[in-house]
């Protein structure tokens, strides 16, 4: 059984006693509000912090899809607790009767579950975002569970350790900034920067591993505690996410070595292709947030009032891997280049990124 497939009965039962008293959280910024007509279908879309760059996206990649069909569209966040994440799932669905089209990136895998069990008992449609468990499958949950999304960790957790290693000359020591312990991309993508690290042959090696919780002052502290701990035997820090990137980045200015200790990140944020830009981070992926919010709606959605019938499509457009873009030095002008005028989002374009069906590490 791999870490992914583990759930812990405790944790579970704690989960699911979690009551929905607590009222959804309402975002602090402009996104669309309005009573909800009788009957009218309650969009929703769940997610960690709005403090985090890629969920700010991904928060509005929602409110894009719901102006594009002129809904109104409630937004969680969890602040890290999956007991609120879950009972404002609850206190959502009992304020919509059940009417209900949610995307969530779930805090926790377990999470995941507990509020799959509970859109298909309310009758509303769910798409999962990043984290499940490996034995929870859209398609035992006839047309409630609509799909999975999430981008190939492995590959692209690989990817940034290799880009990383080039830009160090190929060998010396590395600290890696991990994700939560329990999370699937944290755990694919410690795998692919594991894969990179055998392939090395032991050119480079692992000083040490710490999670950061995807967080940014998190990964700060600890960034700053290994520069005192191992002083230049660090060539590169390989971080899970550019939240974490940025974190270890300030660390490094603080002591004049940006641009001198390269950093990998994943995620794309503004914030990390501005940093492969000037030199300090060798690379970060963007998954394009606005497109993975919006659709994990859209193909809800559209499921609910029978433009897809999900049951008939294929395993692939169920649990699937989206298609990433690796952001470099060798490639950042032509990928600033393309986000000055982006195309818009077709949201009718259910299975156009689809890059491969999901699979279990």
């Amino acid at each position: 059984m791999t870490e992914s497939t583990i759930l812990r009965p405790s944790r579970r039962s704690l989960l699911k006693a979690a009551g929905g008293l607590a009222g959804a959280a309402a975002l602090p910024m402009p996104f669309i509000r309005g009573a909800r007509a009788a009957g009218q279908t309650q969009l929703a879309i769940s997610l960690r912090s709005l403090t985090n760059p890629y969920h700010a996206d991904f928060a509005k990649g929602g409110q894009n899809f719901a102006k594009s069909v002129g809904m109104p569209i409630e937004v969680l966040v969890t602040e890290g607790n999956s007991e609120k994440g879950i009972a404002d799932v609850r206190a959502l669905i009992a304020k919509s009767n059940g009417n209900i089209v949610l995307c969530i990136d779930p805090n926790d895998s377990p999470d995941a579950r507990v509020i799959v069990e509970d859109i298909t008992k309310a009758g509303g449609q769910v798409v999962t975002i990043w984290n499940k468990p490996a034995d929870l499958h859209p398609w035992d949950f006839g047309n409630h569970y609509v799909a999975h999304i999430l981008f190939d960790g492995v590959f692209y957790g690989k990817l940034m350790a290799d880009t990383l290693f080039e830009t160090m000359g190929g060998s010396g020591g590395i600290v890696g900034l991990g994700g939560i312990f329990s999370n699937v991309p944290a755990i694919e993508r410690k795998a692919g920067m594991q894969q990179a690290l055998d392939a090395s042959g032991g050119k480079v090696k692992l000083l040490d591993f710490q999670v950061a919780n995807w967080t940014a002052p998190e990964a700060f502290k600890i960034t700053q505690a290994w520069m005192t701990r191992f002083g230049d035997q660090i060539k590169g820090i390989w971080a899970a996410n550019d939240e974490m990137a940025s974190g270890a980045l300030e660390a490094l200015r603080a002591e004049g070595l940006n641009g001198k200790i390269p950093v990998s990140g994943i995620d794309g944020t503004a914030v990390a292709v501005a940093a492969v830009k000037s030199g300090e981070m060798s690379g970060t992926v963007d998954w394009d947030p606005l497109w993975v919010g919006g659709m994990g709606l859209s193909i809800a959605y559209n499921t609910r009032i029978g433009k897809i019938d999900i049951e008939k499509e294929p395993h692939l457009h169920r649990e699937f891997y989206g298609t990433g873009v690796p952001v470099t030095a060798k490639n950042i002008d032509k990928f600033l280049e393309s986000k000055k005028n982006p195309a818009p989002i077709d949201f009718n374009d259910f299975w156009g990124r689809v890059q491969a069906q999901m699979r279990y590490i």
